[in-house]
């Protein structure tokens, strides 16, 4: 097994299981970059081992993700060829502008990280459980949503409070997907947190067990999937992906993330972007 940083990896169930857990409790296990290449890659090689019938994400406790890491954006302005504990080379090869100024470098930046990892990882050829306990944070809500079934613990909290930051949503935007709608809009409107229990009535939640069986009842649904046959599973994700495709699910992603982005540009324009310096203005301004 490799050895990471960022996250844990290990198989379980003979090698059936593969399970990955976010790893920086310290910060609520906040997406910096090199955590994101890390899941990427323990997911690709999950994906590429052929014992391996089911991958489970999960985060160390007290919660499964608190979103992005702010903190990293300036060391990406700073140096964003930079691949060290950062975005790899081949990650980065399929966005033009990672170094350029304004909203170009920044635009690229999330395409690739933030949506083209989200993509990448909601067309595994393999199923997904998201093991969700605590508090589920804005970016948080992307690396559950794009997991093919969650199980949440009984005190799992939900919220997206990007809005507050001057942009629609987070850049993996499925909440009408997710939650119908009219909850989504209130979700996104007052930023308020949605209860394990309402995931579960509106159907974003496959099961919500007691916090100390979480992980125990997680891996006995992986357990129980993980009996049936490898191509079925595959066809069978693939047949409920293409259907929501076929529905104009990653049509209104994009749409969705371009207006990320205007979101993005006017807050920078303003200076009210933490940690990002405001573009130069045509007219010197």
């Amino acid at each position: 097994m490799t050895s990471y940083d960022c996250i844990t990896a290990e198989r379980l169930s003979a090698g059936a299981i593969a399970r990955i857990s976010m790893d920086r409790p310290e910060v609520r296990n906040a997406q910096n970059r090199q955590m994101l290449t890390e899941i990427d890659q323990a997911m690709t090689a999950a994906a590429t081992d052929d014992a391996v019938k089911v991958i489970i994400l999960a985060g160390t406790d007290p919660m499964f993700s608190s979103g992005h890491d702010l903190r990293d954006y300036p060391r990406w302005l700073a140096d964003p060829c930079d691949v060290t504990g950062g975005v790899d080379a081949e990650l980065r090869e399929t966005a033009a502008g990672f170094a350029r100024p304004g909203a170009e470098g920044y635009m690229a930046f999330e395409e690739q990280v933030y949506l083209g990892l989200c993509r990448r990882w909601r067309e595994l050829p393999k199923p997904t459980i998201a093991e969700v306990q605590g508090k589920v944070i804005a970016g948080g809500l992307m690396l559950a949503w794009v997991c093919d079934l969650i199980v949440a613990s009984e005190d799992a909290q939900f919220a997206d409070i990007t809005l507050d930051m001057g942009v629609n949503g987070v850049e993996w935007f499925a909440h009408p997907w997710e939650l119908g709608a009219r909850k989504a809009k209130e979700m996104l409107f007052t930023g308020d947190w949605v209860s394990a229990q309402d995931a579960w009535r509106l159907g974003m939640v496959n099961h919500v067990v007691p916090r100390e069986e979480l992980a125990r009842r997680t891996l006995a649904l992986a357990e129980r999937i993980a009996t049936k046959p490898t191509l079925a599973l595959k066809l069978a994700k693939k047949a409920v992906n293409q259907t929501q495709d076929i529905q104009g699910f990653w049509t209104a992603q994009q749409t969705a993330f371009s207006l990320h982005h205007i979101g993005h540009a006017d807050m920078r324009e303003r200076g009210l972007m933490p940690g990002l310096p405001v573009p130069p203005r045509a007219d010197g301004g």
